[in-house]
Formats: C-alpha cells, sequence, structure tokens
C-alpha cells in the first residue's frame, strides 16, 4: 500500500494555467533516477511517459518495482482517474481536484544564468529552494511549451526539462528523454471496462478491509 501512495503523491496534478507560451499535443517521456543520498549517485527506476492532446492528459509511471501506473486527467475540469492493477482487481480512482484544499507550497524559484539542450529543447536554469529544508536545486525548462503537462504544483515559467522531486522515499530526478508531435490516439484517455472506478476512501477501505479477513 505504501508503495501505491509513493506513486500517487508524485502524481498530484494541481498545475498552473496562466503561462504565456505554446501548448503541446505529443508524447514526452522521461528517465527517472533514484539519488542516492550517500554518494549522490543515479540510479535508474524507470521512465514517465506523458500523452496529451492539450486537454487530456496519459501519465504513465513504469517501474521494476511497481510496474505501470497510469493517470489520466481531465485538465479543463480538473478530474482524474488512477488506473491501478492489483491482486483483487482493476481500480479506477477518481479524484475531483477542485474539491481538494490548497497547500502552501513548498517551492519557491527565480531564473538563473545557464542554459543547455535537452530532448533537442534549449533549456534555461532555474534555481529552486525548498522553503522548509532551504536546500537548492538547479531544474531545466524549454520556456516555448506550457508546463500545465506535468504533475508538479508549482506554475514554472516553462516545461520542465531536468528537475526533482522530493518524497519520503528519496529525491527523484526527472531528465527528459524525447519530445514527439503527434495526435495520440483517443483511446489513451479512456477508463478500460476491466477496470473498477471508485473513489480513494473507498479503495482503501475496501482493499484494507479485504486484508483484514
Amino acid at each position: 500500500m505504501k508503495q501505491i501512495l509513493i506513486v500517487f503523491q508524485l502524481c498530484v496534478i494541481i498545475v498552473g494555467f496562466g503561462q504565456k507560451n505554446s501548448s503541446f499535443t505529443g508524447k514526452l517521456v522521461y528517465a527517472i533516477h533514484l539519488i542516492d543520498s550517500v554518494g549522490e549517485k543515479e540510479i535508474p527506476v524507470g521512465y514517465m511517459t506523458i500523452y496529451t492532446n492539450d486537454t487530456m492528459l496519459r501519465i504513465e509511471n513504469e517501474t521494476p518495482q511497481l510496474g505501470l501506473q497510469v493517470l489520466i486527467k481531465h485538465m479543463v475540469l480538473n478530474k482524474s482517474y488512477l488506473l491501478l492493477q492489483t491482486p483483487r482487481g482493476n481500480y479506477a480512482i477518481q479524484t475531483d481536484h477542485a474539491l481538494e484544499k490548497a497547500t502552501p507550497n513548498a517551492y519557491v524559484y527565480k531564473k538563473r544564468w545557464g542554459r543547455k539542450r535537452i530532448a533537442g529543447l534549449s533549456s534555461s536554469a532555474l534555481m529552486v529552494c525548498d522553503t522548509n529544508t532551504k536546500e537548492k536545486l538547479q531544474f531545466y525548462h524549454c520556456k516555448k511549451i506550457n508546463n500545465k503537462y506535468l504533475n508538479l504544483s508549482n506554475s514554472y515559467p516553462g516545461l520542465l526539462t531536468e528537475y526533482k522531486v522530493k518524497t519520503k522515499s528519496g529525491v527523484f530526478k526527472y531528465h527528459l528523454m524525447t519530445i514527439e508531435n503527434l495526435i495520440p490516439n483517443k483511446d489513451l484517455f479512456g477508463v478500460p471496462s476491466s477496470y473498477k472506478k471508485t473513489s480513494f476512501d473507498n479503495f482503501i477501505n475496501e482493499v484494507m478491509g479485504n486484508n483484514l479477513n
């Protein structure tokens, strides 16, 4: 259950819509690395693949430990489904983000000198500060593409092409590998009939209840 929540926390989609940059229709693939807290080594742990038609999002997180987990979100209605395969069956956990309580964002950023090409995109550096720990992290972003396609709470000034996410399980680094302009198959944004739609609370109660029996 803790492993499920780790990926669910990484898929909190509260994004900003007020940015002055271009929309995007297509596919993004990010490599995910776990940062070794002792040696600062980057350990490959999986991939994140994003499909979007600029209204719908499909975010796939795949790791050897957890397999494939999928989040589908309607960006206008601000609602999403997290698709999970469990020994108890397949579940589509629904979330209405408009009903969620706003929480203060721990990250603030400012632009800084530095630029490099990532997945063919000219990317500028950002200095991001964790206001809780005062730790500073260097991100990169492409200002020509909106950042609303990522699962982050800050309204960054462009698509993040390299960034880090801190969780209880460690620090994960995301690095954009490929970007493709294409029209995704509309079936990618639907919930398969083999998945049971439920709320997160009902999912927890059902799974935990079955485990106690």
